[in-house]
């Protein structure tokens, strides 16, 4: 049963040449707090966030990466890369963005829950506590299952573009 929730993101990537073959390598970051704590494999996501239906899509991808990055969203043209809904039911909407940025330069934004759970304690987490550049296979490993997509199909785009005759 769909929740109706709805989440929006941008993936950043950069375009690679290896043996004359065009593919890409992709900006992720770990998932923060004490539920992803420990976890690599499908603990990593597309910088991302949840939005109401008076905000656009495009709008809170913005938001969220400005957010989650603590850096304002580098310039370029975003490439749409569409929706595909999650086992939780939330359907996510991803554009791709080809740019440079140096994970170091990461601030990222936080969140504060209850931890230990009915402690009463209010503690602070990073919403990603971490990023890194991954290979689309890296990628494969890390992202959470509902996300895997968004990186074949931007592999599409990058390969079909260089193999038209304008490339």
């Amino acid at each position: 049963m769909s929740t109706g929730r709805r989440s929006a993101g941008l993936l950043l990537f950069r375009v690679v040449e290896d043996a004359g073959e065009r593919d890409v390598v992709v900006l992720i970051g770990h998932m923060g707090g004490p539920f992803w704590a420990g976890r690599e494999a499908a603990a990593w996501s597309v910088p991302k966030g949840e939005y109401a239906s008076e905000e656009s899509a495009e709008a809170a991808a913005r938001r969220e990466f400005t957010e989650e990055l603590g850096l304002p969203v580098p310039p370029g043209e975003w490439i749409a890369l569409g929706e595909s809904r999650q086992r939780s039911g939330k359907t996510v909407t991803v554009w791709a963005l080809e740019a440079e940025l140096d994970v170091a330069s990461v601030v990222p934004g936080t969140f504060t829950m209850e931890w230990p759970r009915g402690s009463g304690v209010q503690q602070e987490f990073p919403e990603m506590e971490r990023f890194a550049w991954c290979t689309p296979e890296q990628a494969a490993e890390r992202l959470i299952v509902g996300q895997r997509v968004f990186v074949d199909r931007l592999r599409a785009q990058v390969r079909w573009t260089a193999a038209s005759p304008d490339a």
